[in-house]
């Protein structure tokens, strides 16, 4: 009798598949669910090397987790594309996919076709998209305000609680993205890897500080060199000043102390000709992706040339953009025009470490946030909220459009789909029903949060959004629901609740189409070849 699988392999199939599949993605929703808004609570994350992370940033706590269910695996990969897409909105991916599914859940106990219910939802997903521009507020790129507000909004739930500190890290974000933003027309080209982090330790948060040009976190490569170059002219190399050891082993045989001189002297005019080539090219900075030996060293110090060994590929190239040079990748017809500009190269002390700031460079678009902290902890998760703000920022440069946060826009849109879901009709009806019910435990997680009775927090901002009231929402800060929340302040770029819906509809339509699940067996440890149980050689030449 013959099986159509190998043995071992898993195989189940069924509703059994779909509930199991929706545990899995539930679990994962509900732990990440406590995250979510400015009440928001950490998670604390031990990889196997005992590296601590502590972050409330959906992001890098699903990245973090070693998550093994195939089903979670799916979602968890949304939650990266709604990163790479819009940099924000990765809880609220993750969050609203296990609430699509729990509804869905309900729907199958009620014998819904998952067919049905991943129509529904493509329905819903269709209105939702459709019409939300309706409560969307179109604002002014200019008007700092609104910008100031809606980073507000995506920074709230983070650590920070100093107001002075929110403050400053909200203006260091805008005018990061401000100063590298290129206007085409009337949109914005927004490049956000020209903006450098270097984390630097000592001192407080309230330390950290924005520099126009490019820091990099190196010293001087001599004590000899100058540590501070004007009117700089810099020649960015990746090859090493030094004399490089052959790939193939060799040896040198001497039978007199002259000969060792003359190798020596003969090691001394090859660095020699590679730092005058490039000081007769006009350069007095040299930045090298490779080292320097002290022969070089020697001789740039003599020259009054600043040298900097050892810097990372990607650094290089985000300076040679930074200063409009050319990475210079041999010594041969190299020239005045491969060099960049930088109005000022100078060392300086940060702490108890020192860094190299460019500043005035050729293409002054390049800045660098230098973040300070008591711990790598704090600035790890500074640094992560760098990266949501300023995306906040590009996001509403490139799509001026905002809606009312705290649940007012997922409110807003339950009950759109209410109302549409009346003229589908049939089963269908149900999933857009159950859709909205999904976007309804946004506004209950927040009031959770907030400390008060979800319940009665629901049905009263149910009654404000029938009368019209369409920015009604949870006021997390105060405890309260609040009729206006833009009038408080509180907004979110539209781009990324558009966003949060196409990866949930997405990743839940995904895992509700599965109905089959087949393991492969895992593959067995080979045993050492020759012995007698593989049919290997037995004594005396036989085989076994």
């Amino acid at each position: 009798m013959y099986s159509l699988f190998k043995q071992g392999t898993q195989k189940e199939s069924g509703e059994d598949v779909l509930r199991s599949n929706i545990l899995a993605v539930r679990t994962l929703s509900e732990m990440l669910k406590s995250s979510l808004g400015p009440r928001g609570l950490d998670k604390m994350l031990i990889s196997s090397t005992n590296d601590v992370t502590v972050t409330n940033d959906g992001v890098t706590i699903v990245k973090e987790m070693d998550v093994q269910h195939p089903a979670a695996k799916l979602v968890v990969e949304a939650a990266k594309a709604q990163d790479t897409q819009v940099g924000d909105g990765t809880t609220s991916a993750v969050v609203l996919t296990g609430f699509l599914l729990e509804q869905s859940e309900k729907l199958l106990d009620q014998k819904v076709h998952p067919t049905i219910i991943i129509e529904g939802y493509k329905k819903a997903s269709d209105i939702i998209l459709n019409s939300d521009k309706e409560m969307a507020i179109k604002i002014d790129t200019k008007d700092r305000d609104y910008l100031r507000k809606v980073t507000y909004t995506s920074l709230s739930s983070k650590f920070f609680s100093g107001e002075s500190t929110l403050n400053k890290i909200i203006d260091i974000s805008i005018d990061a993205v401000t100063m590298i933003a290129k206007k085409n027309g009337d949109t914005y080209n927004i490049d956000l890897s020209d903006i450098k982090f270097v984390k630097k330790r000592g001192e407080s948060v309230d330390e950290t500080q924005l520099v126009k040009g490019f820091v990099l976190d190196k010293e001087v490569a001599h004590e000899n060199m100058p540590k501070r170059i004007e009117k700089a002219k810099i020649a960015i190399i990746d090859f090493a000043l030094e004399v490089e050891k052959p790939e193939i082993s060799a040896k040198m045989s001497f039978t007199s102390p002259d000969q060792i001189r003359e190798a020596l002297e003969e090691q001394s005019k090859y660095v020699k000709s590679l730092v005058d080539a490039l000081a007769n090219a006009g350069a007095n900075v040299i930045v090298s992706q490779k080292g320097m030996d002290d022969i070089a060293s020697y001789f740039m110090a003599k020259k009054g040339i600043m040298g900097i060994k050892n810097v990372s590929r990607s650094d290089l190239e985000k300076l040679a953009k930074s200063v409009g040079a050319k990475i210079i990748t041999t010594i041969k017809d190299v020239s005045s025009d491969d060099l960049g500009y930088a109005d000022l190269v100078e060392e300086r002390k940060i702490g108890n470490s020192k860094a190299i700031f460019f500043e005035g460079a050729k293409h002054g678009d390049a800045v660098t946030i230098l973040i300070r902290g008591s711990s790598d902890i704090v600035m790890d998760e500074l640094e992560r909220s760098f990266q949501d703000s300023l995306n906040t920022v590009k996001n509403v440069l490139q799509y001026p459009y905002v809606v009312a946060g705290g649940g007012a826009f997922e409110m807003e849109m339950a009950q759109k789909l209410r109302e549409e879901a009346r003229k589908i009709g049939g089963k269908e009806q149900l999933a857009v029903e159950a859709y909205a019910d999904a976007l309804e435990e946004f506004a209950t997680t927040l009031a959770e949060t907030a400390g008060l009775d979800s319940v009665d927090a629901l049905v009263q901002l149910r009654n404000l959004h029938a009368k019209g009231l369409k920015n009604a929402g949870i006021d997390v800060e105060h405890g309260k629901v609040e009729e206006d929340m833009a009038k408080i302040g509180v907004l979110d770029p539209l781009i990324v609740k558009e966003q949060v819906i196409k990866s949930a509809t997405e990743a839940s339509t995904a895992i509700l189409k599965i109905d089959d699940y087949i393991a492969a067996a895992p593959a067995k440890p080979q045993q050492a070849s020759g012995s007698a149980e593989q049919g290997g050689m037995m004594p005396g030449g036989m085989m076994g």
